[in-house]
């Protein structure tokens, strides 16, 4: 068999258009990757198609383009080689059981496959999220231990937007913890035309935090709340029905929706790359915090921009900072809204509120508020009946010879005087 290594040397070498498949084979399956799913094929040759994470496939491109990453991460001088040791199965087995969590972390070739996946192809993806994670995890574990959510699931916005606060994904599940719509109103996330919370990551966290709490009182399994998650409650009760009513994950696996079959193995092995990257030689990028940050509210109907040039602030930088606003307008004349500022800057936007409200209203915030209505109603020629109606207040409109012999003649609302 030609090497993967080879391969690629050939298309260099002869700029051939080649579609490389990594194979990784153990004593009971054959594994074959494509770029979004993985395919499983047992010895029996019965293939299984198991859904990536959709935010593992993001391009790191435009994660690396967002103002946090350009700003605060920068790649780092490592001194590890760039490559991936093997270990044994015994190792990955070991290492899982050492990780300090009150979930399960089981191992199994499912999750083998998702730790090489990882740890090969998307080491550049691991090393983004790890230098990330500096900016979000403190407000995850505020968040799950206000409702006393076990810390390990800190991790699961890295399988859901690889930590980036404006995510989209094709259903549209918005923000770090991709809620969809109906759900983030459930746990009363605003979202309307102008606002979106979602995106905003201490409130989602919460939010998150709480719809995770109720979904352990269903199911009473960490493993059933986080597929329950990702495809629904309905959906788990439903293969929990079908597998005759077991609650292990492993066992109603196959009763589950083909994108959930794989969300728990890429889960354990998110939480495996988090703990373990070093000793697959991940370098995380450098990260340097943002400077300190604070809320004001602002009751008066805002733009971005506006603060930006009255106080000479980067405008990126604020709506990095204030991800919930989708049209840079704060709508704080319908009701109060935060807006996150550097703590250096708070006292300055308070002195300056005025100035920064009145500074290229008219241009920034051009819907109008009252308008005047053209009374004025032009007369209408139809040539092709020969026709013509005039609209002029009072009149009535006459219809042609040849037109309609049965049209009305409307008489004016108006009483003549006698």
């Amino acid at each position: 068999m030609i090497s993967k290594k080879l391969l690629i040397l050939l298309a260099i070498l002869f700029g051939m258009s080649i579609t490389v498949q990594a194979q990784i084979v153990n004593e009971d399956e054959k594994y074959v990757d494509e770029e979004d799913e993985i395919v499983v094929i047992d010895q029996s040759g019965n293939e299984e198609i198991i859904d990536f994470p959709e935010a593992m496939t993001y391009d790191l491109d435009s994660l690396l383009n967002e103002y946090m990453s350009k700003t605060y991460l920068s790649s780092t001088d490592c001194n590890m080689r760039n490559e991936n040791p093997s270990y044994p199965e015994e190792v990955f087995i070991e290492r899982l059981s050492r990780m300090p969590t009150v979930m399960e972390m089981a191992h199994n070739s499912v999750v083998q496959q998702f730790i090489d996946r990882y740890c090969t192809r998307l080491r550049g993806t691991i090393s983004y999220v790890l230098g990330a994670s500096n900016f979000y995890m403190p407000i995850f574990e505020e968040a799950l231990e206000t409702y006393q959510i076990p810390l390990e699931l800190k991790y699961l916005p890295v399988i859901e937007s690889a930590l980036n606060p404006k995510a989209v994904s094709r259903v549209g599940a918005t923000g770090l913890w991709q809620f969809m719509l109906a759900t983030g109103k459930q746990y009363n996330l605003q979202i309307n035309s102008l606002v979106d919370e979602r995106r905003d990551p201490i409130k989602a966290s919460y939010a998150a935090a709480h719809l995770l709490s109720d979904l352990y009182k269903v199911f009473g399994d960490w493993n059933l709340v986080i597929a329950a998650y990702n495809c629904g409650p309905g959906n788990v009760s439903k293969a929990i029905q079908r597998s005759g009513g077991s609650k292990d994950y492993w066992h109603i696996y196959p009763y589950l929706p083909r994108e959930t079959r794989g969300y728990v193995p890429a889960f354990i092995a998110a939480n495996y790359m988090m703990t373990y990257y070093s000793l697959h030689n991940i370098c995380p990028m450098t990260s340097r915090l943002p400077a300190q940050t604070d809320t004001v509210m602002v009751t008066k109907k805002i733009h971005l921009e506006q603060i930006a040039k009255v106080l000479n602030i980067d405008i990126e930088m604020l709506r990095a900072l204030n991800p919930m606003y989708r049209h840079d307008i704060i709508p704080g004349n319908t009701e109060p809204y935060a807006l996150r500022l550097p703590q250096a800057d708070i006292n300055r936007y308070i002195e300056n509120e005025d100035a920064i409200c009145n500074y290229r209203a008219s241009e920034l915030l051009t819907n109008r508020i009252q308008v005047e209505v053209n009374d004025y109603t032009p007369t209408y020629y139809h040539k092709s009946k020969r026709s013509y109606k005039k609209g002029r207040k009072g009149r009535y409109a006459k219809a042609h010879r040849g037109g309609n012999k049965n049209a009305k003649v409307r008489k004016s609302s108006k009483k003549r005087r006698r």
